[in-house]
């Protein structure tokens, strides 16, 4: 049986020939967003959106929460995703990020399905379980604070349905996860949590070496 395929430059954009359909008004936002200063590096990958997207048809997403807005290219992805009548609740530390994005979810003609909530993820996390009641959201889409995951993680799945999914994005921490020299404060969260999903009962798991790590978890 074979093994995992070694991309290189030439088969990545092979990859990205035949599948990836990142529209002018997506690369509008991705090319915005590279001109920030660490904008290259924390924005996601096409390719990831548009998986992200995928799930959440395939899932029936009809209520999302996002942890983590940046300049919502994300945001974009999933809200496309929804029927009319859908909610995307995204929260985001600042206001300054997601005003960058608003402008394009209003071209893509999505913005009124789309809750911007500033502050604590947490806090709206809580709010939003208080608000909608357990196991009414689809989809929750983690990519924040590495040191919040396992709290994000644990205030999410009470939200999330039976069968419905949560996705995390940066779990293997641009490889810094297997590399013994690397202790600093993020990767030590983000190999505590990795472990704990392992152990987690709750939750069906697969860790996708996609991107710099995506998991999805399902709830059972």
């Amino acid at each position: 049986m074979a093994g995992q395929v070694e991309l290189d430059e030439t088969l990545r954009g092979y990859v990205r020939e035949v599948s990836l359909r990142e529209d002018a008004l997506l690369a509008e936002l991705r090319r915005e967003t590279a001109a920030l200063p660490g904008g290259a590096a924390m924005q996601l990958m096409a390719e990831e959106g548009q998986f992200l997207g995928l799930l959440a048809g395939l899932v029936g997403a009809r209520t999302v929460v996002e942890v983590g807005t940046f300049t919502g290219y994300s945001t974009l992805c999933l809200a496309r995703a929804l029927p009319a009548d859908g909610r995307l609740v995204t929260c985001d530390i600042s206001p300054r990020w997601p005003r960058i994005g608003r402008p394009y979810w209003e071209r893509a003609g999505v913005a009124d399905r789309i809750e911007v909530a500033v502050g604590d993820a947490a806090d709206t996390l809580a709010r939003l379980l208080d608000e909608l009641g357990p196991g009414s959201v689809d989809l929750v889409f983690i990519d924040a604070d590495k040191t919040g995951y396992a709290r994000y993680y644990e205030d999410a799945l009470p939200l999330v349905r039976p069968g419905g999914l949560i996705a995390v994005d940066n779990t293997l921490f641009f490889g810094r996860v297997v590399d013994p020299g690397a202790d600093d404060t993020d990767t030590e969260a983000i190999r505590k949590f990795n472990e704990a999903l392992r152990d987690d009962e709750r939750i069906d798991l697969t860790l996708l070496p996609f991107a710099d790590g995506l998991t999805l978890a399902r709830k059972r």
